[in-house]
């Protein structure tokens, strides 16, 4: 088993400027699935994950690859880190679109829908992973700009992903989106971040209510990751907190993107046929009840 690092690992870490690439990350995050076993679980079906670039999208994008899928990957501002992902996706025999959008722009999400729909003939699976967060101790230091960007992207963009996605999407198809444990335990130099991240939790089990009384059968479901080491946490938390990121846990460090990403392929795949409106929390045993 690859040995994950453990939160004493990262007393050396170090901050980065905003947006962060993980090329340039002193403790990489482990992303790139060489363990991972494949079953063919998402053959023929095309995929659009936004945030693709890095992290949790990247991982996600390859394991979807992995499992036949074809991607797409949305991303903002990091041309290399989107472009390593389209490279590790092909090396690995897959196929992978690369889309520079801003999620708060609703006509740019439509445009990014649209061409993996013409490039692909197709959508089966839509993840909303984009996500923008900046630590302030008060809320009073949260700026109306850091505000509007939070919640433009946190919320906006999954409303307006999910809706150019929808007449594209049928029967057995599945929407993911991207929570947060800090959703339902709050984080205290994380309240904007927090309020977003609860109303995503909000609007997969309302949408899971709407979509089930359709005709469709699309699912809406949402992965509810703890704290996972990705490029964000450099380059948008306080040093203290990336020196010792993770350190909460039952088990004692922070997660890595490709330990979530077999959680969105559970829900992307046929194997959760009956699973919509759930939030399926990946933590490392932190828990919703305590900090």
């Amino acid at each position: 088993m690859t040995r994950r690092p453990k939160a004493e690992d990262f007393k050396d870490a170090q901050t980065l400027p905003y947006p962060a690439k993980q090329s340039e990350m002193k403790i990489p995050p482990q992303s790139d699935l060489r363990t991972y076993r494949a079953a063919g679980k998402l053959e023929g079906r095309a995929a659009l994950i936004t945030g693709g670039d890095s992290g949790i999208g990247r991982a996600v994008a390859l394991a979807f690859a992995l499992e036949g899928a074809r991607v797409a990957i949305l991303y903002n501002e990091n041309d290399s880190d989107a472009q390593d992902t389209r490279r590790m996706v092909e090396e690995r025999g897959g196929a992978c679109l690369v889309l520079r959008a801003d999620v708060r722009d609703r006509a740019q999400c439509q445009d990014a829908v649209e061409q993996t729909v013409r490039a692909y003939g197709q959508l089966n699976v839509l993840v909303n992973n984009a996500a923008y967060q900046h630590a302030q101790t008060s809320i009073l230091d949260i700026t109306e700009e850091q505000l509007r960007r939070t919640v433009e992207t946190n919320l906006y963009g999954y409303v307006f992903m999910i809706q150019a996605a929808l007449p594209h999407l049928k029967s057995g198809d599945a929407i993911i989106n991207t929570g947060s444990i800090v959703g339902e335990t709050g984080n205290e130099i994380l309240v904007d971040y927090t309020a977003t991240k609860g109303g995503i939790h909000a609007l997969t089990r309302s949408l899971a209510l709407q979509f089930g009384k359709l005709d469709n059968g699309i699912r809406v479901n949402a992965v509810v990751p703890g704290p996972v080491w990705t490029p964000n946490i450099p380059a948008t938390m306080p040093l203290d907190e990336v020196q010792k990121f993770g350190h909460e846990v039952a088990l004692g460090r922070p997660g890595q993107p490709e330990e979530l990403a077999p959680a969105y392929v559970y829900l992307a795949s046929d194997d959760s046929s009956f699973v919509t409106g759930s939030l399926l929390h990946v933590t490392g045993g932190k828990l919703s009840s305590g900090s």
